[in-house]
């Protein structure tokens, strides 16, 4: 039972949208709009979506999405990766995102997409990366004239099941300085790992640039050794399975396992996205997820949305879920929040500049309103 005082509230719906909030993991081809990937399916001529009407289009995307499985849930992308394939389409895209992102209350957040996804309309990885930042920087422009803020970086995803990972990860290098601030590797984790793909982490390693690697998420902890170990992972992507190695005792007493104390003495985050994880069987209920002992055994934890199209979900959401499942105030929304701008891919001036001038004092003032009411 948690006991609140005046100055550990639980946080409301109504603040916590309005509290300040950071996501490093959110997939540009998962989040879009239901009428946006109607109307753009209609200027490409593309004629197998499910639903034409974007509340059953919308519904469509979760039910399918809501499987248990990781290949199931992969599956859903073929309707809005087919609908990505112009420069327009991407420009409309980036834009949506950031500001459905910002109407959310988030003030930074690193949205990854694949670029060879992209190609079959004859853009080039370069127009692809060109684009996306193009729309980007858009939505910025029209979440300020809405009266919100927000700074969105990208992290550039090769598929692990294809061998373009050298390749995407000197395009992230070549736009590091443009928009870019990372890379990634995605896709069906069981049968390949992440050291196929050693010479691309090794390459941004020499470049000192920055990366993350799905990992621990429908595989086990061999998945994530390998993506730190091996790969020298800054971030993991997901990192559910970590609790594996985790043993909670009769007595209450928690026992960690040599990859789990390393994972949390090194401070390296974990990128959890709880909806995504429930509906993927990386977890079971938002009360079972292991995110509630990860945070008491203060890891490195942070809340993301994966795929707010195929969650139906949010960040407002995914925190909602948290609260309700363990009681979590403002301070505890806090603590995830920072956590997630201290492992942002950005520079750490800016980085400690958006924790100490819109994050803190956010927070503060959400959490002083009780003064007034």
């Amino acid at each position: 039972m948690v006991t609140q005082t005046p100055h550990s509230p639980l946080a409301t719906p109504e603040q916590i949208r309005r509290a300040p909030k950071v996501v490093l993991h959110d997939h540009l081809d998962g989040g879009l709009r239901p009428q946006t990937i109607i109307e753009l399916a209609d200027a490409v001529g593309y004629d197998a979506l499910p639903e034409r009407d974007a509340a059953k289009l919308g519904q469509w995307f979760r039910d399918a999405a809501d499987s248990g499985s990781l290949e199931r849930y992969l599956e859903t992308f073929a309707h809005t990766c087919a609908v990505m394939q112009t420069r327009e389409a991407l420009i409309r895209v980036a834009a949506d995102c950031a500001e459905d992102l910002a109407a959310d209350g988030v003030v930074y957040a690193e949205v990854r997409y694949a670029p060879e996804q992209h190609l079959e309309h004859g853009l080039t990885l370069d127009e692809v990366v060109e684009a996306v930042n193009e729309g980007f920087r858009l939505g910025e422009e029209r979440a300020r004239a809405n009266g919100d803020r927000i700074k969105v970086g990208t992290l550039l995803t090769a598929m692990r099941h294809a061998a373009r990972s050298r390749e995407i990860a000197e395009l992230a290098n070549r736009y590091r300085d443009h928009g870019v601030v990372g890379f990634d590797i995605a896709g069906a984790e069981a049968g390949h790992p992440p050291t196929r793909h050693l010479d691309a982490f090794e390459y941004l390693a020499g470049e000192n640039n920055h990366f993350t690697i799905h990992a621990g998420e429908a595989f086990g902890l061999p998945s994530i050794w390998e993506a730190i170990q091996c790969c020298g992972a800054d971030r993991l992507g997901h990192g559910v399975r970590i609790i594996d190695d985790i043993t909670v005792k009769d007595d209450g007493k928690v026992e960690l396992g040599r990859l789990a104390a390393y994972v949390r003495d090194k401070r390296i985050p974990l990128e959890m996205c709880p909806t995504s994880n429930l509906q993927t069987g990386a977890a079971s209920s938002y009360a079972e997820h292991p995110i509630g002992l990860l945070r008491r055994l203060h890891f490195r934890v942070t809340v993301n949305t994966d795929n707010r199209l195929m969650s139906g979900t949010s960040m407002s959401q995914e925190f909602q879920h948290l609260v309700d499942a363990f009681g979590y105030t403002l301070d505890d929304l806090q603590w995830f929040t920072v956590n997630a701008m201290k492992s942002a891919f950005i520079p750490f001036d800016d980085r400690l500049a958006m924790i100490n001038e819109v994050i803190k004092p956010g927070y503060a003032a959400l959490k002083a309103e009780w003064l007034f009411s």
